[in-house]
């Protein structure tokens, strides 16, 4: 067990068990140092753990945060794939793309994935220290409440 994997178990976190993607894409693309993760839903074991819309009248910031928290784990666990199953190898994580299936006028979008960032921090230290986007969207594959993508620099 590695340095990342070791303190993901400290901190009670858990990769999810492995999944097929839902669509005809690839869980991550390399580019030299660089990994393009697919967004990842709140999905654990097939079943989508919150649904849109987040705000009034619909789920909870709690259940979205939940959600956003799972997105970060699904991400880590296709890391792991392009990391050839060696997390010790994240140089930085580079950039975080967050969405909200949201209704509409909702302002708290950078809130909800503050939850997957700080999962990203959590586990990787001040290299899990990112740039990110926020925004609220209409509607997510599976009714998600929430979707979050990434960029990685490895070694």
């Amino acid at each position: 067990m590695g340095r990342i994997e070791h303190r993901m178990k400290e901190l009670g976190l858990a990769l999810p068990p492995p999944w097929i993607p839902r669509g005809a894409f690839l869980p991550f693309q390399r580019e030299g140092s660089l990994v393009f993760l697919s967004g990842q839903i709140c999905e654990w074991n097939g079943a989508v753990t919150c649904e849109g819309p987040v705000g009034e009248g619909g789920a909870s910031m709690i259940d979205a945060q939940a959600g956003a928290k799972i997105c970060a784990l699904n991400l880590i666990y296709a890391l792991k794939l392009a990391c050839e199953g060696d997390l010790d190898r994240v140089r930085k994580v580079m950039r975080l793309g967050g969405f909200v299936n949201c209704v509409p006028g909702f302002a708290s979008s950078p809130l909800v994935i503050n939850a997957a960032t700080q999962v990203f921090i959590d586990v990787f230290g001040d290299a899990g220290r990112h740039a990110r986007t926020a925004i609220g969207v209409s509607g997510l594959p599976g009714n998600a409440a929430v979707e979050v993508d990434a960029i990685v620099a490895i070694d």
